[in-house]
């Protein structure tokens, strides 16, 4: 292990202090390193502590690392031992289409109702009560309310989702009571059901320090375990507040607003000097508390790259895009994630374009082709679907459909295209960001000159941009976030930047 920076010894000394942590770690600053140096520094005084990973894959990895006196797991590994093993019985259940279910929980086939221009049927009230007891599984709420009823595209309206509320609610409940049974049940049991039912026992995890790790995408149910503990463990967060890009999802940034002493990794080992100072162009938009030191043994370059090995993208529409023009230049691709999110993205738009509703989360309340492509043109919240639109009117689904067939695995591809979401965590040697990053609408003022004035940035969209530049380690192609070189927001400064616009559309992974 390499000698520990300056920080990593502030760190280090703060932990044996005793006093609670909060560590803002930068993009490939060495934060696992760091928490192995505190889980040993611990094995040394006898004290036991958790690790709390985001997933079983970096629980894994960390176990290799850490002395066997910190057990590592997930959230979720420490409900199911505590309550999920009592519903074995129904935890791998076989699944099911989700209009089933909402037909054994009341919601008939063949049930539509209205809800503004858009026809809602069984299959789009069952899908938006399923997802209603998991966003409600994912809070701190101790019961189902209207806020838990997710959107649904082409009804975003705060009228429109009352409406949705009000018909989703009660058979939202009565999913919620049927999972409470431990040995039948219509609803299909899922992780986070019993990751619920654990945190609304109130448990006390018996340890001397917990280590939370990628803390800024912590759901609030496990935010409100964890800080339950903080009486009688030492508690240490650990993540980087400007990645915190799943708040969509309903994660939340339990980091920011801690009540601990705040410490930060700032020195990244996985890219050079350049790198850093366009990484610290967007820590200064999102206004985070940290700046990043590039490695300088690193040279990392900015610049065009006609072939590089990842390319990110904003959305799976922009995926698509990406995949199908690797293809035409006789590229061997692959897709982060493999192909299912785009297969499913694609056979959706054949269904409408064939003149039939489909049941995709993100397309099941229009009700052809046409209607599609009007939103996507016209409506601000549908413009990250424009890029699929485009792309099916060139080409057709079938020829979508018959390149995603086409697809490598990634230890044999020459290129990875993914989102930006699902490269989180990951990194290549050379990384072009897609077109699909668009930059802020114009303003309706105009400057001196006569040009329009381009709006604030995103916050959410200057932290998916953050996470997307610092994927790289030699060279990066900005490509599609080009337009910050233009925005007066682009210029490099250390201080944090005025508070940013708000969004016209989420981010879409699917």
């Amino acid at each position: 292990m390499h000698t520990p920076t300056p920080e990593q010894t502030a760190a280090a000394d703060a932990f044996r202090a005793g006093t609670h942590l909060v560590m803002q770690a930068g993009a490939g600053t060495g934060k696992t390193t760091t928490l192995a140096m505190l889980a040993h520094a611990a094995q040394r005084r006898g004290r036991l502590g958790r690790y709390i990973a985001f997933n079983r894959a970096i629980a894994r990895d960390a176990a290799r690392k850490f002395p066997a006196q910190v057990t590592c797991g997930t959230a979720h590994s420490l409900a199911y031992t505590a309550v999920g093993r009592n519903y074995r019985a129904r935890v791998n259940a076989p699944r099911q289409a989700g209009w089933r279910t909402g037909a054994a929980l009341g919601i008939d086939d063949g049930m539509t109702v209205r809800i503004g221009a858009r026809k809602v049927n069984n299959k789009a009230l069952s899908y938006t009560a399923l997802r209603t007891v998991t966003r409600f599984c994912q809070s701190a709420d101790s019961a189902i309310a209207r806020h838990h009823v997710p959107p649904l595209r082409g009804a975003e309206s705060e009228a429109l989702h009352d409406q949705l509320a009000d018909l989703v609610l009660p058979y939202a409940r009565k999913a919620w009571a049927d999972l409470q049974h431990r040995d039948r049940g219509v609803v299909r049991f899922e992780h986070d059901h019993y990751l619920k039912m654990w945190a609304l026992q109130e448990p006390v995890i018996p340890a001397d320090f917990l280590l939370l790790d990628e803390a800024q995408d912590t759901n609030p149910v496990v935010e409100q375990v964890f800080s339950a503990q903080r009486d009688h463990a030492q508690l240490v967060l650990v993540g980087d507040s400007a990645q915190a890009i799943y708040g969509w999802r309903g994660a939340h940034d339990v980091m920011t607003g801690f009540d601990g002493e705040q410490l930060t990794l700032s020195r990244s080992f996985r890219f050079g000097p350049a790198l850093a100072a366009e990484a610290n162009r967007w820590l200064a938009i999102v206004g985070a508390p940290i700046r990043l030191t590039g490695s300088p043994q690193l040279a990392t370059e900015l610049r065009t790259l006609p072939a590089p090995e990842a390319i990110l993208c904003r959305s799976n529409a922009g995926a698509m895009v990406e995949v199908i023009r690797q293809l035409a230049a006789h590229r061997r691709v692959a897709l982060a994630g493999g192909d299912e999110a785009l297969s499913a993205l694609a056979r959706a738009a054949h269904d409408l374009e064939a003149g039939r509703r489909t049941a995709h989360p993100e397309l099941m309340l229009f009700e052809s082709w046409p209607e599609l492509r009007e939103y996507a043109e016209h409506d601000p919240a549908g413009r990250d679907l424009l890029p699929l639109v485009e792309l099916v009117d060139e080409h057709g689904t079938a020829a979508l459909r018959r390149a995603l067939g086409r697809l490598s695995p990634e230890d044999s591809a020459e290129v990875t295209v993914s989102t930006a979401h699902r490269a989180k965590g990951r990194e290549w040697p050379g990384v072009r960001i897609a077109d699909d990053f668009t930059g802020p609408d114009d303003l309706d003022d105009h400057a001196e000159d006569g040009t329009p004035l381009p709006g604030p940035i995103d916050t959410d969209e200057a932290r998916l941009a953050y996470v997307a530049v610092t994927r790289a380690r030699l060279r990066l192609d900005i490509g599609g976030l080009s337009w910050i070189n233009g925005h007066p927001a682009g210029d490099p400064c250390p201080g944090p930047a005025k508070p940013p616009g708000r969004r016209t559309s989420g981010p879409r992974e699917e």
